[in-house]
């Protein structure tokens, strides 16, 4: 079979096994009993096979690989006017996708209103019969560390997530790790944020952006190093066949791991469901049908743009991509995706490498469609739900629709390329409105999976624009028409 059906039936095998199990975890928390002896085992398992191993290794070489792309992009180029003529091009379609990706989704919520729906409804009246405990508690830990000098966290602390964690259905470490990032987040400025997200990782040491995947920094280092080749001339040429050679070695790298990709996947989709299991989409279906629906018409403008600009066709697309695509929609990380996407792009719809090689790693940093449409509809979503409240003073003004459409599409930028990464940057949208984040755990519950609609929408907005740029670039010699 081929791989892409090989990965499918992955998926399947691994929506099967992860219900089996949550069904297991709940028929003995009913009974008040502890699960089989072999339950944990198997979840240590399917953790270890998909989670460590595969999203481990595909993050092994993340960093080499922008590196090694972008300067063999820059130094394949003619010349740098072309480099300039592809920069520009790129960020122009990404700026544009992304700012339709957040209308969207904002139409979307207005016009469905998913927080006003009765289901909706139930879950704020289960919020609000936490409230005062939730927000005395907040209030009270609010101004202190929360971990103690021995690094032990606090008991206040402990016992608010603990709330926290009961409130919003979500079990584990996972969600004290998500937190603890959306509370150190807290109190930061936009200004804040663009120096120490944005400028400074551009501008760090680029051995540090290397140990510590630093998109940004490997990005403008990789773009100095090959802009500085191409002056150099003929003494560079070692250099340049160097990271040539290492951009094919990693693709041979990214091959090797694809044809273990089904068992993974299934391993991955098998500890996520188990994880999550289905009664958490009961109370906040409406929420996730808006933002998958959403993404749905955004999904729907990226193939029109590719047929009409890139003038390639929804099936020609899919039958290159689909292997990229299932990938970003199981690990839900499209740093992670980047060897696969690259690969599918430059081999299977014909894209010209020194094209790829420079726009999908900046796309996987910077073009985060599905992420900049999912941070405008869930803080509306929770502005309908919470909106009225003594602590939550927000009408749904055309002025406040413009603030989280414009702060949705700039904290979309800083969005690391990472799972659940989404929260983190939705933390910048809740303040510029005012919304309380101790309200934001109540859509923990269902993030996992949506976070895999939106990863892999940001994955086909990346391969559409390197198609786009390409046909902008050749012109007629381009790719055919599907």
């Amino acid at each position: 079979m081929k791989l892409h059906n090989l990965i499918f039936l992955g998926m399947l095998a691994g929506v099967a096994v992860g219900f089996g199990l949550w069904q297991v975890a709940e028929v003995a928390a009913k009974s008040g009993t502890a699960p089989p002896a072999w339950h944990g085992p198997v979840l240590w398992t399917l953790d270890l096979l998909g989670p460590t191993l595969f999203m481990g290794l595909l993050r092994m070489i993340i960093a080499p690989l922008i590196l090694a792309s972008i300067v063999a992009g820059v130094t394949s180029l003619p010349n740098l006017r072309q480099l300039g003529s592809i920069g520009w091009k790129t960020l122009v379609y990404y700026m544009l996708t992304t700012t339709l990706a957040v209308g969207i989704g904002l139409a979307a919520v207005l016009i469905i209103r998913p927080g006003e729906r009765p289901a909706s409804q139930e879950a704020r009246d289960r919020a609000l019969s936490e409230q005062s405990t939730l927000r005395e508690r907040y209030a009270d830990i609010s101004g202190q560390r929360a971990l103690d000098g021995a690094g032990t966290p606090r008991p206040e602390y402990v016992a608010w997530l603990r709330g926290q964690r009961q409130l919003a259905g979500a079990e584990g470490s996972r969600y004290e790790a998500q937190q603890r990032a959306i509370r150190a987040a807290e109190q930061r400025t936009p200004g804040e944020i663009f120096i120490n997200d944005i400028l400074a990782p551009m501008l760090s040491n680029p051995f540090a952006a290397l140990a510590d995947t630093n998109a940004l920094g490997i990005i403008c280092f990789a773009l100095l190093l090959g802009i500085a080749c191409s002056f150099v001339g003929a003494p560079a040429q070692p250099v340049v066949q160097f990271f040539q050679g290492l951009n094919g070695v990693i693709m041979q790298i990214t091959q090797w791991l694809m044809s273990v990709s089904p068992i993974a996947i299934a391993c991955i989709v098998a500890k996520l469901v188990a994880d999550t299991g289905p009664s958490v989409f009961v109370s906040l279906g409406w929420y996730c049908a808006t933002v998958i629906g959403g993404i749905g018409l955004h999904i729907l403008l990226l193939l029109a743009i590719c047929a009409l600009v890139g003038r390639i066709g929804p099936r020609r697309l899919w039958q290159g991509l689909r292997e990229a695509y299932m990938i970003a929609f199981s690990t839900r990380s499209s740093a992670a995706t980047l060897p696969v996407t690259i690969n599918c792009v430059t081999r299977k719809l014909g894209v010209s490498p020194k094209v790829a090689n420079f726009s999908l790693p900046l796309g996987a940093t910077m073009n985060m469609d599905g992420t900049a449409l999912y941070e405008g509809v869930a803080i509306i979503f929770l502005i309908q739900i919470f909106g009225g409240l003594d602590d939550v003073q927000i009408t749904m003004t055309a002025m406040t629709t413009l603030l989280i459409f414009i702060t949705a599409v700039l904290a979309s930028v800083g969005a690391a390329a990472v799972p659940n990464a989404g929260l983190v940057t939705m933390v910048i949208v809740a303040n510029a409105v005012n919304l309380p984040i101790y309200y934001i755990p109540l859509i923990f519950a269902v993030d996992a999976v949506l976070d895999m609609f939106r990863t892999s929408t940001n994955v086909l907005g990346d391969a559409v624009g390197a198609i786009v740029v390409d046909r902008l670039e050749h012109g007629s010699s381009g790719p055919p028409l599907a």
